[in-house]
This record gives C-alpha cells, sequence and structure tokens, in this order.
C-alpha cells in the first residue's frame, strides 16, 4: 500500500466504516460502528453486481447495496457524487469507504518460470497469493513445444504476466528464452484495447538488459526483485505489490464504473482473494495461531494457511458445489463420495443428482437424502482442494545441495509441504455448504472428515462471508477488524481433539483417548475407544481446563502415551474428541460402513434421530 495511503488512518479518528465487496454475482456491504469501546458489525446490505449489460457500472450494485444498508439504519450514507466521507456533524456519511473486487472475473495471470518445480511453482505462489486465478503456467520444462507456448498465450488474453526465472548471477540463457517467446505471442490483454499488456519480471536481475531488449517496446513491463534471488530463499513481497498496482492501474481502470469507485475510496480496490488471505495473516498474527481457512464456492474453492512466515493461498478452479459440481465426481470417483453417505444408493441415481446441481446451481436440498448427498461431496472437494493446496505449500526446491541448471530438469516433484496438522490452531470454514449447513455441527464433521485436523485445533465458520472487507480494512484499522472478525464474523464451532496413531495399527474398540474437563467447578471425563467420536457440551465464551491422556501407541502433540495439559474453547458445538485416528478410513464393507456413519452422525447429533435410526435399519 502506498505510503500516501497508509498516512490515512493519522488524519482523523475512524469510528464508522463502510466496506464493498464487489464479488462475480452479488456486491455485499457491511457497516461497522465504534460502541463503547470496541467495535462492531452494525449492519449489512446486498444487491447483484451491475459490471456487465445492460448496466456497465459497478458502482450502480455497489450504490444498491449501500441503499439497504441506509434503509435499514435509517442513515443517508450516499449523495450524487458517491459515498459521503468524512462523516458530517448531522451524521451523515461514514469516516472511511473502501472496496474489494472480483467482478469481472476477478483477476486473471499467467506465470511463466525456468523450471515448472522451482522458479514457475515460486511465481505461482507469489500469483496465488495476490489474489490471482493462474490461468496456466509456463516453463522451459513444461512439455510443450515453442509454438504451442506462444499458440496459448495468445488464447488465453490474461490480466497480466509474471515471468520469473534464475538465481541473480547464474544463467541467463533460459528466462531469456521464455521472454522472447512471450515477445513472439505479442498478448493482447483481456480488458482495454489499445493499451499493452502488463508483464512483471521478477527473475535473475543479470538477465534485465535482455528482458527489457525484448519486451519493452511490446509489452507494459515492470521489472522487481528476483522471487528466487538464491536457491534457498524465497521473496515474493515485491512481486505481489506489483500486482496489486498493476490490478489497479490496468484491470480495475479498464472494467466498467471501477475509475467512479476507486474515487470514493482513499484506499486501493484489492482483488478479493487478496483481503481474504490478509484477513488470514492477521488473525494468525493476533490469536498467534497457525490457520488454515477455506472458502468452497460453486465454481471454485481456496483454500489459506498461514504457518509462522509461511503463508500461502491456493485456487482449485475446478472444485466447486454447483457449476463445478460434475469436476468433483470425475476426479474422486463415485466411490469416494458414496464412502459418505449412510444409505443404499444406486451409482447412476447419484450421479444424475449431481449432474442435475450442475444445470440448476442455485437448488438448494429439498430432502435429508439431498443434504447428506450434497455433504457428502463437499467433504470430497475440500479434501481435493487441500491435498493440491498442499503440493504447492512446500519448502523450496533445491536448499542445502550443491547442483547446476542441469540438476534441477531432471528432478520430479515438490518439497515437502511445511503444513504441520499437530501445529494447526485454528480451521476456519466458510462458503454456503459450511456457513448455511443447517446444523453447525454439520459444518463441525465436514471440516474434520475433509482435512483430518490433529491434536488440539479450534473449528470456525465465517458467518456471511465478511472477510474481504475485514482484510482491506485491516491494512488500515487492523484492531477494528479484528474485533469484528472475532465477534461478528467468525462462529466458533468449539474445539477438536484428535489423537494420532498407527495408521491401521489399532482396531475398533481398542483404548485411545481419556479426556478430563473441568468445567464451573466439575469434572467430566469421556474415555472414548478407537473408531468413535464423542461430543462434550461446552458453549461459545467458555474455556476449559483438559488433561488428555492418549493412550500409549497415540499421541496428541506430546509424544506417543504422553498426558497433555491445555486449554479448550467451547463455541456452539461443543468439544469434539475423533478417536477415529489419523488418517482415518472409512470402512470398505457396506453394511459396516453404514453402521459406523450412523453411529459417527448420531455421536455429533447432525441429522434428526428418527431418520439416522430408518438408516441403521436399512
Amino acid at each position: 500500500m502506498p505510503e500516501e495511503k497508509a498516512a490515512f488512518t493519522l488524519d482523523r479518528e475512524i469510528n464508522s466504516v463502510l466496506a464493498t465487496d464487489c464479488g462475480s454475482t452479488t456486491t455485499k456491504a457491511i457497516l461497522i460502528e465504534k460502541v463503547g469501546d470496541e467495535y462492531r458489525l452494525i449492519t449489512r446490505g446486498e444487491a447483484p453486481t451491475t459490471v456487465e449489460a445492460p448496466f456497465e457500472d459497478v458502482t450502480a450494485g455497489a450504490r444498491n447495496a449501500i441503499r439497504e444498508v441506509e434503509e435499514l439504519t435509517g442513515r443517508t450514507l450516499l449523495d450524487e457524487k458517491g459515498v459521503i466521507t468524512p462523516r458530517r456533524p448531522d451524521g451523515t456519511g461514514v469516516d472511511i469507504y473502501m472496496s474489494t473486487s472480483s467482478a469481472g472475473g476477478g483477476l486473471q495471470m499467467m506465470v511463466a518460470g525456468v523450471v515448472k518445480t522451482m522458479t514457475a511453482e515460486s511465481a505461482a505462489r507469489a500469483a496465488l497469493g495476490a489474489g490471482a486465478i493462474v490461468m496456466d503456467v509456463i516453463a522451459v520444462d513444461d512439455g510443450r513445444k515453442p509454438h504451442e507456448k506462444i499458440q496459448r498465450i495468445r488464447q488465453l488474453r490474461p490480466d497480466m504476466i509474471l515471468l520469473s526465472g534464475g538465481i541473480d548471477g547464474g544463467t541467463i540463457t533460459h528466462v531469456v528464452e521464455i521472454a522472447e517467446l512471450i515477445s513472439a505471442a505479442e498478448p493482447k490483454p483481456r480488458l482495454g484495447i489499445g493499451y499493452n499488456l502488463p508483464v512483471i519480471y521478477a527473475g535473475n536481475k543479470d538477465a534485465r538488459p535482455h528482458i527489457k531488449n525484448s519486451l519493452s517496446k511490446k509489452v507494459d513491463l515492470r521489472v522487481v526483485d528476483n522471487l528466487r534471488p538464491v536457491l534457498e530463499k524465497e521473496v515474493l513481497g515485491p512481486a505481489r505489490e506489483e500486482i496489486h498496482n498493476l490490478f489497479m492501474e490496468h484491470v480495475m481502470a479498464q472494467a466498467p464504473g471501477y475509475n467512479k469507485l476507486m474515487s470514493w475510496t482513499p484506499v486501493p480496490i484489492m482483488p478479493t482473494p487478496g483481503a481474504v488471505g490478509i484477513c488470514m495473516q492477521t488473525a494468525s498474527k493476533e490469536y498467534d495461531l497457525s490457520v488454515i481457512g477455506v472458502d468452497i464456492g460453486g465454481a471454485t474453492t481456496d483454500v489459506f494457511s498461514v504457518f509462522g512466515e509461511f503463508f500461502n493461498r491456493t485456487v482449485s478452479a475446478n472444485l466447486g458445489m454447483s457449476y463445478s459440481i460434475c469436476n468433483v465426481l470425475l476426479e474422486t470417483g463415485v466411490a469416494n463420495i458414496m464412502r459418505w453417505i449412510p444409505f443404499d444408493i444406486n451409482e447412476g441415481e447419484l450421479r444424475n443428482r449431481i449432474r442435475n446441481k450442475m444445470i440448476r446451481p442455485t437448488t438448494i436440498p429439498q430432502t435429508l437424502d439431498d443434504l447428506i448427498i450434497e455433504q457428502a461431496i463437499s467433504r470430497e472437494a475440500l479434501r481435493l482442494a487441500f491435498i493440491h493446496h498442499k503440493s504447492l505449500a512446500v519448502g523450496l526446491r533445491g536448499v542445502h545441495r550443491q547442483r547446476t541448471i542441469g540438476d534441477t530438469f531432471e528432478q520430479t516433484g515438490s518439497g515437502e509441504t511445511y503444513i504441520d496438522m499437530m501445529d494447526l490452531g485454528l480451521l476456519i470454514g466458510s462458503g454456503g455448504v459450511l456457513s448455511h449447513a443447517p446444523r453447525r455441527a454439520q459444518a463441525a464433521m465436514m471440516l474434520l472428515d475433509a482435512f483430518q485436523p490433529e491434536g488440539i485445533t479450534m473449528l470456525a465458520v465465517d458467518s456471511i462471508f465478511m472477510m474481504p472487507q475485514l482484510g482491506i480494512l485491516s491494512t488500515v484499522h487492523p484492531k477494528a477488524s479484528m474485533q469484528v472478525f472475532d465477534r461478528d464474523c467468525l462462529i466458533k464451532l468449539g474445539t477438536a481433539i484428535a489423537p494420532t496413531g498407527p495408521s491401521g495399527g489399532a482396531k475398533d474398540g481398542d483404548p485411545c483417548v481419556k479426556v478430563e474437563l473441568e468445567v464451573d467447578g466439575k469434572t467430566i471425563v469421556e474415555e472414548v475407544p478407537y473408531g468413535s467420536i464423542k461430543l462434550i457440551k461446552l458453549e461459545d465464551g467458555k474455556k476449559a481446563k483438559a488433561i488428555i491422556h492418549p493412550s500409549r501407541q497415540f499421541d496428541v502433540g506430546k509424544g506417543h502415551g504422553h498426558t497433555l495439559e491445555t486449554t479448550v474453547n467451547g463455541g456452539v458445538v461443543g468439544v469434539t474428541i475423533d478417536a477415529r485416528g489419523r488418517v482415518f478410513d472409512v470402512p470398505q464393507d457396506k453394511a459396516l460402513r453404514n453402521k459406523k456413519l450412523v453411529e459417527w452422525f448420531t455421536a455429533m447429533n447432525l441429522y434428526p434421530e428418527d431418520l439416522l435410526k430408518k438408516y441403521a435399519q436399512v
């Protein structure tokens, strides 16, 4: 964020904030105000986004969403020029207005690097972390012929290209080759006629003169620090900052009505996923916890992770719950979906139900069977998206090893993921299937089954998906952002206690874990055998001292068989003791599987008990 924008917070005290998120289909507005000593969400409004014909003016949708806030509060926030800022003595207007956007398809990028599993992977991480959708990854070793790469660049028409490659002082040949491919393609941007496509160069500094010679006359070339100055180091900040700048200058400036929207706010408009990422990072710092967040939508599933200094975001563009639901079926297979369904259903009928959801994406489940099937599919979409995320959330290739550029081309795969589920402190879910589940315990169970957290983990869902607005607010007023995030955005489901043990090394019913909870002067003791789940009610806002005794082959964070003393937080679901082991699998035998699913669902009180009994008798 430019320094003159950051200085905004010094001008006056911020007591009221209006923020919008202009999504691809819906524009959402929230009003935050200082109530006593803390900031709270006052109300929210939403309206259809108006970036496309017949309106072709994003501010029309923004005005409609803000008008709903005006009606609900009885206050005037708009005039003919836009949002009234600063707040006037008569109470009209707000102290600051800000906005995020993914309208018009969001930020669409291509990235290019020398080696697919090294610099190209670093470039993808930089783009994804800045809130982009990565359309394709071009690399010297990606298996395509030069003319195929040129055709691909011309065909996709991205908003911008991020080019990286080579360590500082290393060979320049390969990265110059890629620059020449981009030059030969003469790519045109998706938005804006007569504008040159922005290309960010973040590679070997010794190659800069050659890159400028090759590209400067054909594209809008920006040069930033190398993403991988040495093999052991990854520097993503400068590239991400330049992506944000170009997003404002090129993508937003060409989108219908955005120049008008930008004139309403002193804070640069930010890509929606980038703002969510900032919110996750701020939350991780505020709570001093490692955080994983997931947003499962109709077409895509975004996963965010913050572990210490590492932040990553991935977009699984083919995994979603409506438009992309058939891709989930294709990628995971019908058997993996059926393993979460505790009743008999014909494979053909299941496929047809899934296809119906794709062609009627706005429908919602009408029966319990429909709901269970939808939540079974969501488990698989979340599981696959997390696998994809872990494949990119890895340590750097080449660390502590002598190598030449020739060595790196022969290597396959990626480094080990830095995601340590035992270290995970907070798991946040958002998106319709999680945020709007009829019972909160269903959201908790979907997160447990898909992510399989280990040790002690707090589970939460985003109530109304206002993380984008809170993310951009945190760049100006972190305190206000986190107070609203904690009190009005997050719905705390409760704590999960999940011992890890030998995969396949224990049998159902074997001793697994004993948990003692001290609540309001009373001690609750639960012994949970292997293969079972137990739910202990502990209200939201309450804490309990926990003494956890795993049996000798299980671990809750202190080592196998070692007792852990800690404090656990309550929630709307409570404390879940998940003794199914890690990594657990559902039984293959259909009758046994149905029995176990009904047992688990009953323990968590997921669905009406009389209907679960009906399933148990099938």
